[in-house]
């Protein structure tokens, strides 16, 4: 069985490196969810590239936006290790999570040297964060 995270990243041109480097951890050493065996859980793609058509509206966007839907992974993990990778611009940077069950995207930025959900307030009722 499956557990789907989806994931999206946004991102200033100067900060592909990060990126990057962010997808190789990824693919060969994000921990897994609830003890699952192994390490990996996917990949993000480049959702402005080629098919940027793809897109509604008569323009290209203007954006760096990689997105995956990752298997078994661990979203603390995924979250911690985005605020830890050398972004040159920080502030441009923001990751999108919505795991298995859930029903929105939560906004994590990097703000003071670290990582931050802001939006939306987690809810009460909401206990992964």
């Amino acid at each position: 069985m499956s557990w789907v995270c989806n994931v999206l990243v946004s991102f200033d041109i100067e900060d592909r490196e990060a990126l990057d480097a962010f997808n190789v951890w990824l693919v060969s050493e994000a921990p897994r969810r609830d003890g699952n065996p192994g390490r990996g859980v996917g990949r993000l793609g480049d959702l402005v590239g080629e098919d940027a058509q793809a897109w509604g509206g008569p323009k290209y966007p203007e954006c760096r936006l990689w997105g995956g839907a990752l298997n078994h992974a661990d979203v603390d993990a995924i979250v911690a290790r985005f605020g830890e990778l050398s972004w040159r611009v920080p502030a441009a940077a923001q990751l999108f999570v919505m795991d298995q069950e859930q029903s929105y995207f939560r906004l994590w930025m990097i703000r003071d040297g670290r990582v931050r959900q802001y939006a939306p307030e987690p809810p009460s009722d909401d206990t992964a964060w």
